[in-house]
């Protein structure tokens, strides 16, 4: 189960019967550093958004991914919006946001960092303008996988390949539900202390897709910028988005009618 985060400022809340943690990035980065620097206990966090969310409530090995998280962030205002039907208030750490703060925050540290994912040539492109944002950041090696399942020997070579370069965060780009079982089949095969499913990061910061503009990211309609770039892409990943908060609008009136009648 979700690891209950010891600080006043920090606590789990579930949002529909899924669990998302509030805390300050700043606790987040001290929690990650404390396990890099001491035991370095296999860990992961989960980027939870409200498509991750419309899965989790049917794919039941996906709500155990973000339940066996020791994180799980809000990434995205469709989560707040959720929250706000049952009555409860949480902050948004998206996952492009939370690998510039580990990329910053990790650089005085050591922190090495491999980069899994994106098409051919972006995890080396995402590696070297993170570096030139935050110079002396160390990149302990980057793979792009091919557009088919790996073979038996292929999988095995690349967790060799990821032990042998000794990373403190392995980051996965891989999309929603694929990075999430990569990690979940290879969290006990890789000596990494934490794994992190990142999916459109990797593109953002290679600058391989628009990122909203800081001001329209605070809005919270950075999803809305996307989709007026990629339409195609991402109207099904909406209409889930919003099957999911549907359902919550309609758990909740139900609830509160229930309760008007007793």
């Amino acid at each position: 189960m979700m690891q209950q985060v010891h600080n006043p400022s920090a606590r789990t809340e579930t949002v529909f019967g899924v669990p998302v943690t509030c805390c300050s990035a700043d606790y987040a980065l001290h929690q990650i550093d404390k396990n890099i620097q001491g035991r370095r206990e296999k860990q992961y966090i989960s980027i939870t958004n409200t498509e991750s969310m419309y899965y989790a409530k049917r794919i039941s090995s996906h709500l155990r991914y973000i339940r066996n998280a020791s994180f799980s962030f809000c990434d995205g205002i469709g989560v707040v919006i959720a929250a706000r039907f049952e009555g409860k208030k949480i902050g948004r750490l998206n996952g492009p946001i939370l690998m510039l703060k580990c990329c910053e925050y990790g650089v005085k540290r050591g922190w090495r960092h491999f980069f899994c994912g994106g098409k051919e040539g972006v995890a080396e492109l995402l590696s070297k303008n993170l570096t030139e944002r935050f110079p002396g950041m160390i990149t302990a090696g980057t793979f792009c996988p091919p557009f088919r399942p790996l073979t038996e020997m292929e999988d095995r070579e690349l967790s060799d390949r990821i032990n042998a370069a000794k990373p403190d965060i392995l980051w996965i780009g891989l999309g929603l539900l694929k990075q999430e079982r990569w990690i979940s089949e290879h969290i006990d095969k890789v000596n990494v202390p934490w794994l992190i499913g990142v999916g459109a990061a990797f593109n953002y910061h290679a600058g391989i897709t628009r990122w909203a503009p800081a001001w329209i990211q605070r809005l919270g309609f950075e999803w809305l910028y996307r989709f007026f770039f990629e339409p195609r892409r991402l109207f099904i990943r909406n209409i889930r988005s919003f099957i999911f908060l549907s359902e919550v609008a309609v758990e909740n009136i139900s609830t509160n009618k229930r309760r008007a009648q007793v």
